[in-house]
């Protein structure tokens, strides 16, 4: 399959990235906020690496596919 041209496929990731980043700060970030950020930084990206690459990314590859390869 042809790669989408990298602006979209940077709009999609925005999609996924944004509000998940805001949702995971707002349930978890009371109770990291005394927290080095190192090791806040290490969980979030712990929790939203696996997240976006396993679930989100492939989820709106095939919800936005046809426009993405338009």
């Amino acid at each position: 399959m042809k790669q989408p041209p990298k602006w979209k496929f940077a709009i999609v990731v925005w999609l996924a990235i944004y509000p998940t980043i805001t949702l995971v700060s707002y349930i978890i970030g009371d109770a990291i906020k005394s927290w080095p950020l190192p090791l806040k930084t290490l969980l979030m990206t712990g929790i939203l690496v696996p997240l976006m690459v396993f679930i989100l990314l492939p989820f709106l590859r095939k919800l936005l596919g046809n426009w993405l390869h338009r």
